[in-house]
């Protein structure tokens, strides 16, 4: 069987990617599958944390957001998890219906799970509320966005250039008002705050922060901490993506105030602990149930072949797409 592996160099921007041949046990253990993958969609390897766990593999799988058949285990249904390499999984399948296309379903596993993590885990979203969705336009944005409207939530969505102002425009439902950061002229809080009424908004989910003055290119549009600070509302709920966000005392002074709350999204946290994978079964569940009905519609590009899976992985390790890459098996 073929699988597709990163070969770790000595530095992330020396890893490469193969397909290679790997051998699969003939026997399956109590609480494994076999699974004909049908689909696999590519998110970025966080080669940082295989360090951090110390695991010492010079092969490291990649491909975990796939949906298929199962072969051999204890069910026989369509499979669909999030944490699953091509040739091992550690967690229970979710039947897919028949309707949904394979590449679909795939494409929104990861940002699906993002979403929920983010909106009803830890910003304990309800109608009424005022979300900021920073770049919205991303994948793991789009599907935030309209679950967020599916709960009667008012969003406001920054943009980060031209392109993106336009296809959030677009959305539907429609956004109630879309910041295009990439403009110069046009300021992050002053636009939240006008929007609110001076009050800011109750959940904020961010794209990364502005650590520093100097920083690369692609960070130089993220906000910066005080920034995000001052437009979060009365008992807000700032929800962050940036691992090594340090906050200074008059930060945490003014999220003091504010009643406010700052969490960390880290999707993999729910393979942490088996008290919670009864919720997390229920929210993979629930995320098949509103790909059918339409609520979430994850933007993706053609599927692409596995020959070409190499390239596109490359493709995805080194900067943020715009649509979700899936292979097609």
């Amino acid at each position: 069987m073929k699988g597709l592996y990163c070969k770790v160099g000595e530095t992330a921007a020396e890893a490469k990617f193969v397909i290679q041949e790997t051998n699969v046990p003939s026997a399956l253990g109590s609480n494994q599958v076999k699974v004909q993958v049908k689909a696999c969609a590519l998110s970025p390897l966080d080669l940082k944390l295989h360090e951090d766990l110390k695991l010492q593999r010079d092969l490291v799988p990649v491909g975990r957001e796939i949906v298929g058949i199962v072969l051999q285990g204890k069910q026989d249904i369509h499979f669909m998890d999030c944490k699953l390499t091509f040739d091992f999984c550690v967690r229970s399948p979710v039947q897919k219906p028949e309707k949904l296309r394979w590449v679909e379903v795939a494409g929104a596993i990861r940002d699906g799970l993002r979403a929920y993590t983010a909106l009803h885990t830890l910003a304990r979203m309800a109608s009424g509320h005022t979300l900021l969705v920073l770049d919205g336009a991303s994948p793991f944005g789009v599907l935030s966005i309209q679950l967020a409207h599916y709960h009667g939530v008012k969003v406001l969505a920054s943009a980060l250039s031209s392109e993106d102002q336009k296809f959030l425009e677009q959305l539907r439902p429609s956004v109630a008002r879309v910041i295009g950061v990439w403009d110069t002229k046009v300021d992050l809080v002053d636009s939240c705050l006008e929007e609110t009424g001076g009050l800011g908004v109750d959940i904020v989910i961010d794209s990364g922060v502005r650590l520093h003055e100097e920083e690369p290119e692609a960070r130089c549009l993220l906000p910066y901490k005080h920034d995000i600070i001052t437009l979060l509302g009365v008992g807000g709920h700032w929800v962050t993506t940036e691992q090594n966000l340090q906050l200074d005392p008059p930060d945490s002074r003014s999220l003091f105030l504010k009643a406010a709350s700052l969490s960390f999204l880290n999707e993999e946290v729910w393979g942490a602990s088996s008290a919670r994978q009864g919720r997390y079964l229920h929210i993979m569940k629930d995320i098949v149930e509103k790909l059918s009905t339409g609520t979430l519609r994850p933007q993706l590009e053609d599927p692409v072949p596995l020959y070409d899976a190499t390239v596109s992985m490359e493709m995805v390790q080194k900067k943020p797409v715009r649509k979700r890459l899936v292979i097609q098996l």
